[in-house]
């Protein structure tokens, strides 16, 4: 119950300052009982992904456990210029298999020419595109990966979890600046070369091993990178 309401306004089903339903409601909508409802909310109070108000109710507070190590994953890392949370949608862009090169075989500790999956996919915010991921997945940690980027769900990283047993719980990244190719000028919609944030990142699963691979290269004309560990 409490991962299905997190994962509600994590997707944008209820948006900072929403009002949830009343625990009754909540209960009938899940199929739970009112005391499962009541242990996920005060669960979520707690980490502060929602607040209680007097008069009003639960309320999705905007500052939500996206901003703690447990929840890095699964939330969209840019932000509006004003600091709001901004809800995206991902397109897929691509997804084939590689051979790994000499510097990520030795980012992911693997073999060089070891098969690798390869993930693009255009992260777009309202009909704005505004950052690029590319992802690379070691494939013989992931037998049976879809073959068809259409079918990659919104959250890739849950279903590492739950098909692969594969628990992100680490990150080390690397920010810096790069030109926009032509295509990525083509794609994000800009006016020429100009300069984006690059995030590379190696991902760590539960027994501290490289499991995946991941950059995202984002215009920040209207957004800005947040990054809080708690």
């Amino acid at each position: 119950m409490k991962r299905a309401v997190s994962e509600a306004v994590l997707m944008g089903r209820w948006a900072p300052g929403a009002v949830l339903p009343g625990e009754v409601e909540l209960a009938a909508q899940f199929g739970v009982a009112v005391g499962t409802v009541r242990r996920a909310l005060a669960a979520l109070v707690a980490e502060g992904m929602l607040a209680r108000r007097p008069r009003l109710g639960t309320v999705v507070t905007g500052r939500s456990p996206e901003h703690s190590l447990r929840f890095f994953f699964r939330y969209f890392r840019l932000h509006g210029a004003d600091g709001s949370l901004q809800t995206s949608r991902a397109v897929p862009l691509a997804l084939e298999e590689e051979a790994a090169g000499a510097d990520v075989a030795r980012r992911l500790e693997v073999p060089v020419g070891a098969p690798l999956i390869r993930i693009r996919r255009l992260r777009v915010v309202g009909e704005v595109p505004v950052m690029l991921d590319e992802y690379r997945i070691p494939a013989t940690r992931v037998p049976g990966f879809p073959r068809d980027a259409a079918t990659l769900p919104e959250l890739l990283y849950l279903r590492l979890l739950e098909d692969w047993g594969i628990r992100l719980t680490a990150v080390r990244e690397e920010l810096r600046a790069d030109l926009a190719t032509e295509e990525e000028c083509r794609l994000l919609r800009l006016p020429g070369p100009v300069a984006l944030l690059v995030i590379d990142a190696v991902c760590f699963d539960q027994a501290g091993q490289p499991a995946l691979l991941a950059t995202q290269r984002a215009q920040t004309a209207a957004h800005r990178y947040v990054n809080e560990v708690r």
